[in-house]
């Protein structure tokens, strides 16, 4: 089992919502269907943060980095 600190971003203010929806949605959702909602999480949290995308993987419980896991719009 991997670290994540996904729970608590979920209820962090300065979480961007759409990262926080993201989260919340991989707390209830079937474990198939966990890690599409943890990627998009990433990717809002890539994409509106200073962090890398190695970083933001990690914090939402994502441990690898995929060469399409982060993309800045």
């Amino acid at each position: 089992m991997a670290f994540s600190l996904a729970p608590l971003l979920v209820h962090h203010e300065s979480v961007p919502p759409l990262a926080r929806a993201a989260l919340h949605a991989a707390s209830i959702a079937p474990p198939e269907l966990r890690d599409a909602s943890l990627e998009e999480a990433a990717r809002v949290l890539y994409e509106e943060t200073d962090l890398d995308c190695g970083d933001v993987r990690e914090l939402v419980g994502l441990s690898y980095c995929s060469d399409d896991g982060c993309r800045r719009g």
